[in-house]
């Protein structure tokens, strides 16, 4: 019975929910940025590429039956991916320093001034 009480605890922790609810976030996250990549950004950059070389999308190029483009596809989803997240963890900091900044409680004396005030009453 101590093995499934470990067990439920360790699963019911915040810290092990938080990571799977960002597992589920992340993974639908990267199917945006998939379908933003490859139906967006993609038409955009390489437009011309595709007329020249006949491909109908990026990872149909190739040169010298090196298949570059679905390597080009993903540099890309992850610049994407990358830039998204940078953003989000600056925002999240920008937070952070303002929660911080904010006015602490006063502190009690410092140890110099307890120690002063305890050798002033030795002297008495």
């Amino acid at each position: 019975m101590g093995f499934l009480k470990e067990f439920k605890e360790f699963a019911v922790k915040g810290n092990v929910v938080d990571l799977a609810i960002g597992v589920i976030i992340g993974g639908a996250f990267g199917a945006i940025v998939s379908s933003l990549v490859a139906d967006v950004i993609t038409p955009l950059l390489l437009n011309p590429a595709l007329e020249l070389t006949g491909a109908k999308n990026i990872g149909e190029l190739a040169w010298n039956g090196v298949a570059y483009g679905k390597f080009l596809a993903a540099v890309i989803n992850f610049l994407c991916v990358a830039f998204v997240l940078f953003m989000l963890v600056k925002g999240i900091n920008k937070f952070k320093k303002k929660e911080e900044e904010a006015p602490a409680a006063p502190a009690g004396p410092t140890q110099e001034e307890l120690l002063a005030e305890i050798r002033d009453l030795l002297k008495k």
